[in-house]
């Protein structure tokens, strides 16, 4: 009896713990979250109403003659830097576009195998391998010029690579391929 007694007592409170008090609202009615009115008896404001004050100091021109105004944000196009976008170098999403390129190329989808491999020269401009397979796409998408100049790419940044003697075969290829044409067109 005394054990039921205590598993009694024992559930209420875990029902009381379960179900906080209502209030005088009653349930189910959107409340405001709690303020604190600390900011408002310090005189302080909170961070949207804070304004912060970016006019230059008094005797700025006089001061500094040679300085010119800020570039904001709508001047961009305006602007004469030479810096207009910045992408990290990283040469681990590089090799991942280039094998992801790979899996394309023996696919035979060479148009988006270039654009990987377009991709991996925006994480490492001066990838050997990138331009290599890019010629590659070029030459099988008949784009004879493009593919010219990623192999000489190739041979400029890699010119005893493990590569460069089949690159300086298929630039031959290529450079008679595009001999013949320019001979077999008339001129007009």
């Amino acid at each position: 009896m005394h054990r039921v007694i205590s598993l009694l007592v024992f559930s209420l409170c875990l029902t009381g713990w379960a179900y906080p008090a209502q209030d005088e609202k009653g349930p189910g009615q959107n409340q405001a979250p709690p303020r604190s009115d600390r900011d408002k008896e310090a005189g302080e404001s909170s961070s949207r109403e804070t304004r912060i004050d970016l006019s230059p100091p008094k005797n700025d021109a006089k001061d500094h003659p040679n300085s010119g105004p800020p570039i904001s944000d709508a001047d961009e196009e305006n602007s004469s830097g030479d810096v207009q976008e910045f992408h990290a170098w990283n040469p681990h999403k590089a090799l991942k576009d280039i094998e992801v390129g790979d899996f394309y190329f023996k696919r035979k989808n060479y148009h988006a195998a270039l654009d990987r491999y377009r991709e991996a020269l925006v994480w490492k401009p001066s990838d050997a391998i990138a331009n290599f397979r890019m010629a590659q796409c070029f030459e099988k998408l008949d784009s004879t010029d493009e593919a010219i100049a990623h192999y000489q790419e190739y041979l400029r940044i890699l010119p005893r690579g493990p590569l460069a003697e089949e690159a300086r075969k298929a630039l031959e290829k290529l450079q008679r391929a595009e001999e013949k044409n320019q001979v077999s067109q008339p001129k007009q």
